[in-house]
């Protein structure tokens, strides 16, 4: 009896398949689906090892990884091939096409009448309707995949735009924002997904489809899809179809066994070109601070609160000095209300047993329409006016503004401390706040709250230059199989936020004297530095930016 293993080296996962051959009988012995976290190196050895032993061939494939290792590889279609023609060898059901769709794309084989793929057809490089967007988004409104799942099997879904992955966002934000629950969003997330893979198959849609890869998990796309198309299977090796055909092949070709487990990654050269360490431009920013005040007893007050896509900080201020006596900052997983009434209770306990009068209460932020009316207050503020106020109060001289928040991303000028010119990210997500959290955890498996230290110990930062979001996160997979170090890898992400401002958001309009960075991203020292790198100038991060 022989055995053999297929390895798929996919952008999310690592999977891993077993066949034993007993007599041409060909059947599965075991799988493993493992998430690797950004590094599918590691992943791949630390597994391999207690997976397969020295008697068993192994071949590889992966659209992105596969020639990382020193194995065997075969392309994805052709491991596609051999898994269909495997599950339907009796050809009881004819096929038109084969959808495989994964965390990072999808793509449809289309067969021809002896189940032979005759052609490949894929959607355009947007992340909007893979795996791995959705779990970033039910990620924001703080839900697991089965939570998600089951909230939107019994929900009418919410229409949001599968254009692009940040108009996406910014409709599940916005509705969110308004009050829709979540259960609507999250339906409508699944329906989009839908949508995109429906229209890819119905470029070639004869007869039955079979549906494989890992959203074939997801049960509320999996349903609307079902609704829609009728002629969809998903075999019961949807999951490891590909790791099923390396598998296939390396019985197929009578691959021999590899001696060792050790030295079987490649080492190859460079495709980036790369930018300097950041530490080196650290003295061209300024972090200013401000002690906040306490309260006193009898002290006039003003609340202002901001109900962000991402977080939603509130503050109360004396009215005489303007100084600060309570503040917080937490995450609005997508229900405003309930974020700012947390806001409200933690400002509560911090003034305490302190008896103050507060006479007016202002909002900002994407989520301030309703959190205005749920505060019964007319004082309701665009961000630029409450960006370009607080800057103007710590210092009169400001005259740029660079902001980068959760999800937008602005420029402002002001002459005689009025905004007098403005700009926004309009449609990427690349240049914005979650985007860099999303893909460090998602992409690289670390904490918003670890990037500084990470980004500022990179020697050698991949550009990664200012691409879309899709694209940015395929380069950050690409520099790890590249064997590039991890704190160059976070060091170039951070440079690429910055990058994708310059270009995208301020572009040819003009810079200042004195130019003011603010936005939650700058608690991460390493943005600032890396935006005065890029444009060469002096930056000023005022207190609370």
């Amino acid at each position: 009896m022989k055995k053999y293993i297929g390895v798929c080296l996919g952008a999310s996962t690592v999977k891993f398949v077993k066949i034993k051959d007993e007599n041409k009988n060909i059947t599965i012995e075991e799988i493993k689906n493992i998430p690797h976290n950004g590094n599918p190196k590691q992943a791949l050895i630390d597994n391999l090892n207690s997976f397969a032993s020295k008697n068993e061939a192994i071949v590889v494939t992966g659209r992105k990884f596969r020639n990382i290792v020193n194995l065997p590889t075969i392309p994805e279609p052709e491991a596609t091939e051999l898994a269909f023609e495997y599950i339907n060898k009796n050809k009881e059901i004819k096929f038109s096409s084969i959808a495989s769709i994964g965390g990072e794309t999808f793509m449809v084989y289309t067969l021809d009448n002896e189940g032979k793929i005759n052609n490949v057809i894929t959607k355009n490089q947007c992340a909007s309707g893979t795996g791995e967007f959705f779990l970033q988004q039910i990620k924001r409104m703080n839900l697991s995949i089965d939570e998600a799942n089951t909230l939107a099997l019994n929900a009418e879904p919410l229409k949001v735009s599968g254009r692009c992955s940040v108009f996406c966002k910014s409709d599940c934000t916005h509705a969110l924002n308004k009050g829709i629950a979540k259960s609507e969003v999250t339906s409508g997330l699944a329906l989009m997904m839908a949508e995109k893979i429906e229209e890819l198959i119905k470029k070639n849609n004869n007869d039955k489809v079979l549906l494989v890869g890992g959203v074939t998990k997801n049960n509320a796309v999996i349903n609307f899809l079902k609704e829609r198309n009728p002629n969809i299977i998903i075999p019961e090796e949807a999951d490891y179809f590909e790791a099923l055909g390396a598998a296939l092949y390396a019985k197929k070709k009578d691959i021999k066994p590899t001696n060792s487990n050790n030295n079987l990654l490649l080492n190859k050269e460079s495709s980036f070109s790369f930018l300097e360490p950041l530490e080196k431009f650290r003295d061209k920013v300024i972090f200013q601070n401000h002690n906040h005040s306490k309260a006193n007893d009898g002290d006039v007050c003003i609340l202002g609160l901001d109900v962000g896509s991402t977080t939603t900080k509130a503050v109360i201020i004396r009215e005489s000095d303007a100084e600060i006596l309570a503040s917080v900052y937490l995450y609005t997983h997508g229900d405003p209300i309930k974020a700012s009434c947390e806001c409200y209770k933690e400002l509560k306990k911090q003034i305490g047993n302190t008896k103050i009068k507060i006479i007016g209460l202002g909002t900002t932020g994407s989520g301030r329409h309703i959190a205005g009316l749920h505060a019964l207050t007319n004082g309701v503020f665009n961000e630029i006016v409450a960006h370009a106020a607080a800057a103007i109060f710590f210092d009169t001289e400001v005259d740029t503004i660079f902001e980068i928040g959760g999800q937008d991303a602005k420029y402002t000028y002001i002459v005689n401390k009025v905004p007098a010119d403005y700009a926004m990210n309009e449609a990427c997500s690349a240049g914005t706040g979650s985007f860099i959290e999303e893909s460090a955890h998602e992409a690289l498996g670390i904490k918003v709250t670890e990037i500084e230290n990470i980004a500022l110990k990179g020697n050698n930062p991949p550009n990664f230059s200012d691409q879309c979001a899709a694209f940015i996160n395929s380069d950050i997979k690409t520099a790890l199989q590249e064997n590039i170090d991890k704190s160059d890898v976070v060091a170039g992400l951070v440079y690429s936020i910055c990058l994708n401002y310059v270009n995208r958001v301020k572009g040819n309009r003009p810079v200042g004297n004195k130019i003011f960075m603010q936005g939650g991203v700058c608690y991460n020292k390493a943005i600032p530095i890396a935006m005065a790198a890029l444009t060469g100038q002096n930056i000023i991060v005022p207190p609370d930016p």
